[in-house]
């Protein structure tokens, strides 16, 4: 069947209102978050002398308390008003952040992080259901300027929070508060309610048609891949950074090239991608190019000695080059998955389910990436074997590439509907 001409790009003001609404909201998410976030732990152990294990703690039970719920958030997603939903998920996060900048307690601390869990398990499986509805024929589209929002937002949110806790971690907290209470009010007045039928099915009966869709399943266990090599944006890339050069900077500097990198060219390598292949081939390309992003650090782990002291800096950029490079292809190859890695979530899954596959896909995804980095950490301590880990995980990335780009072998180039889901599946039908 001959391919359908591919849609072309899709700019800022292709958008609808409500899309675009919905996406400055997800930059404001991401800036109150990461104003907050990266300085909790120092703030913890140094500020109000929590032990080391008692921080660990506190940060894993954020996470958990949002990944383990994200299919129960998912699954209210495709039953509750998707809105309001939004705006619980932004209320929970001002309750969060006013917990943090009035409590010293433990116990306040600890319901502050499991209150932010929750929050997130709330309005990200809704944000994304919402975005999926609301964006026929141009999901992965819409996705990649939800990425650039993210970047943006995950850039400007740290500078602004370093800049506040020169005067006290309280004001932090505080105007991330204040960040999230402007957008549930915005939320509330602007964005339109979206309330899709309610499932024929119970929720019972829907997690057991997601457990047993044989496709999603395999779908999902080769796009976690794509989770398990993201995270290590926050451990493997930067350890290496900072042990070749001694220095912080360094650190600094590959998460300024990575958002860099996601700002100016993730809308641009969607809108190629799309012009050229299916979603399933470009989410292909793109976990191979992640993947290709460790070879770099694999290559030169072994010829670059830890850096006991750094007080040169030229062999110190030398040194960081490599991680850069790999930083670089690692970044380009975030930009083209995610967006159609979340396209195609409700073709493969249900359209009148996707909340629920939403949730089912994070929940499993964020569990497979948890025992990669466990794997990954373990190797990092080898010291003989600096090269391991990288290429331990470039294998990862390749079997989650090749997973999927064997599924979608069949879909070469790129077709889309109204629904925007045609041309995405290969295979038979959709269950």
């Amino acid at each position: 069947m001959p391919a359908a001409e591919a849609p072309p790009r899709v700019g800022w003001r292709d958008l609808s209102p409500t899309v675009r609404l919905l996406i400055v909201n997800l930059f404001g998410i991401n800036l109150g978050f990461f104003m907050v976030l990266p300085f909790l732990a120092a703030h913890l152990r140094e500020n109000l002398g929590f032990a080391t294990a008692l921080v660990g703690t506190i940060l894993g039970l954020r996470t958990l308390s949002q990944q383990g719920l994200y299919v129960v958030g998912g699954t209210a997603a495709d039953r509750l008003d998707l809105r309001w939903m939004i705006m619980l998920g932004c209320g929970l996060r001002v309750v969060a952040f006013a917990l943090f900048a009035l409590v010293t307690s433990p116990a306040g601390i600890i319901a502050a992080t499991v209150i932010t869990g929750i929050a997130g398990a709330i309005f990200a499986p809704a944000s994304q259901t919402y975005l999926t509805h609301a964006s026929p024929g141009r999901r992965a589209e819409t996705f990649s300027w939800v990425n650039v929002a993210a970047n943006a937002g995950t850039l400007i949110g740290p500078l602004l929070g370093a800049l506040l806790l020169s005067v006290d971690f309280r004001l932090v907290s505080a105007v991330a508060c204040v960040v999230f209470a402007i957008l549930t009010v915005a939320q509330a007045f602007v964005l339109p309610s979206m309330r899709r039928p309610t499932p024929e099915t119970g929720v019972l009966q829907s997690w057991r048609q997601v457990v047993t869709n044989r496709r999603f399943l395999a779908y999902t266990l080769s796009g976690a891949a794509y989770f398990a090599l993201f995270n290590q944006l926050y451990l493997a890339i930067p350890l290496e950074a900072r042990r070749i050069t001694g220095q912080a900077p360094a650190v600094t500097a590959v998460f300024v090239v990575s958002t860099i990198v996601g700002l100016t060219s993730g809308v641009r390598l969607v809108a190629a991608c799309r012009r050229r292949w299916s979603a399933g081939v470009s989410m292909s390309i793109g976990l191979f190019l992640l993947s290709s992003g460790f070879v770099p650090l694999a290559i030169a782990a072994p010829l670059l000695p830890t850096a006991a002291v750094a007080l040169d800096p030229g062999p110190a950029l030398v040194a960081v080059v490599p991680v850069l490079a790999g930083t670089v292809l690692f970044s380009a190859g975030v930009s083209i998955t995610a967006p159609f890695m979340l396209e195609l979530i409700p073709a493969i899954g249900s359209e009148r389910l996707s909340g629920t596959y939403f949730g089912f896909f994070y929940l499993v995804s964020s569990l497979l990436a948890a025992g990669v980095s466990a794997v990954t950490g373990a190797l990092l301590d080898l010291d003989g074997l600096r090269w391991l880990p990288f290429a331990f995980l470039t294998v990862v990335g390749v079997a989650g590439a090749t997973g999927i780009a064997l599924r979608f072998a069949g879909a070469a180039t790129s077709t889309t509907t109204s629904a925007g889901t045609a041309g995405l599946v290969a295979g038979p039908a959709r269950r």
